[in-house]
């Protein structure tokens, strides 16, 4: 079993930033690859970014690529997502998973999840 606990939503202007922690608790988060999904209002859970379990290879969609950067610190069981150049379109919650598979983009892969940290840029 893992405990996740995402933190560092908030509000953010439009071109803002903001970090993500995730923490993981239980059985140790580097036996998973790590991941984002978001989901806003009236949409479909979608995934947003992975790490691999060491931490050398990430995977991120298209719409954050060049924007968020995911990344991991296993001695503290934590993982990160830093969220930069905003837009009133990556307003959602914003969920941590924990996956015993590999690179896996669909929400029902997951095998743990956070209950999300509300993330809201305002333009």
């Amino acid at each position: 079993q893992v405990q996740l606990v995402e933190s560092g939503g908030g509000l953010v202007q439009a071109g803002g930033s903001l970090r993500l922690s995730c923490d993981a608790s239980g059985r140790t988060s580097s036996l998973y690859v790590m991941g984002w999904f978001r989901q806003a209002p009236g949409k479909e859970r979608e995934f947003v970014a992975c790490i691999s379990r060491s931490g050398s290879s990430t995977s991120s969609s298209e719409s954050v690529k060049g924007r968020f950067t995911i990344s991991r610190d296993n001695a503290k069981n934590t993982v990160y997502l830093e969220m930069n150049s905003l837009k009133p379109e990556d307003t959602a919650v914003y969920y941590c998973t924990a996956d015993r598979g590999f690179f896996r983009t669909r929400y029902y892969e997951m095998d743990y999840w956070g209950k999300g940290t509300l993330v809201t840029v305002s333009s």
